[in-house]
């Protein structure tokens, strides 16, 4: 299918690895031209070789950046001031009982996961609403509708970013600008597939018997009880990102497995 995106633009924060990696490829893949951040120039300089391998034709670029700080924000919207699509991946997660979850840790999960994200729609998406197109899409997660117990922070961020995402659309009313969220689960990636193997119940499981252990254990509800593939997240995101997914605005779209129980 021609997601008819030839020829338009896009930025995709934290494009190093994993969904983000995968959004710039499959952009690219669809004649996008994309530009790439992240804080390490030799990750970024392996992300391009990556993505080479896969579309020859690419049209990619790199700018280095820490979207965590307001001066990173500052230094990309300078060495890039327009996009047509902006995709707002960049973000971490981790593991921390609640009470000893601290005020920087609060503070520096807002900074990376939420505010990296508002900086750079705060100077792109006034801008799209003046040329009448534009796509912002929030690379959110399940956890946005259901907070996990054993990481609060991380959960709240990710419900933050819904927050903003609608309030966002809320604001394109009659025009050719979408903003949206995807809500992936449990995406294979080494830092999942790491974190997963410290879930084992006993030494000497394989990573298949230890990610089965995961969704019988954490993800029960799982209608697919495996994780996603991060070309299964791109997908949806370019499909949001095309003038085929117009329709689609200010909606929280679930690419999670069936994992979240609802009917909407």
């Amino acid at each position: 299918m021609d997601l008819q995106l030839t020829g338009k633009t896009a930025l995709v924060t934290g494009a190093t690895a994993g969904i983000g990696l995968a959004i710039a490829r499959t952009l690219a893949r669809e004649g996008v031209a994309v530009t790439l951040t992240g804080r390490d120039p030799d990750k970024l300089d392996s992300a391009v070789a990556q993505i080479a391998r896969d579309v020859p034709d690419h049209r990619i670029a790199t700018i280095v950046a820490d979207l965590g700080s307001a001066e990173g924000a500052a230094a990309l919207i300078a060495a890039q001031p327009d996009t047509d699509i902006l995709v707002n991946n960049l973000g971490y997660y981790e593991a921390k009982p609640f009470a000893e979850i601290g005020d920087d840790d609060w503070l520096r999960m807002f900074e990376v996961n939420v505010m990296s994200g508002v900086r750079l729609s705060r100077h792109y998406f006034p801008r799209m609403l003046q040329r009448n197109w534009g796509r912002v899409i929030f690379v959110s997660s399940e956890v946005g509708a259901f907070t996990p117990p054993d990481m609060v922070h991380y959960g709240v961020s990710k419900s933050a970013q819904l927050a903003v995402s609608r309030g966002m659309a809320e604001l394109t009313r009659g025009t050719g600008v979408t903003v949206n969220s995807v809500l992936p689960s449990a995406t294979r990636s080494d830092g999942i597939v790491e974190y997963l193997r410290q879930t084992a119940p006993r030494p000497g499981m394989t990573d298949a018997e230890i990610e089965a252990h995961f969704f019988q254990t954490y993800r029960p509800s799982s209608l697919i009880a495996r994780m996603i593939e991060a070309d299964e997240i791109a997908a949806m995101v370019a499909l949001l990102a095309s003038p085929l997914g117009a329709a689609s605005n200010g909606a929280a779209v679930r690419v999670e497995g069936g994992t979240y129980r609802s009917i909407l």
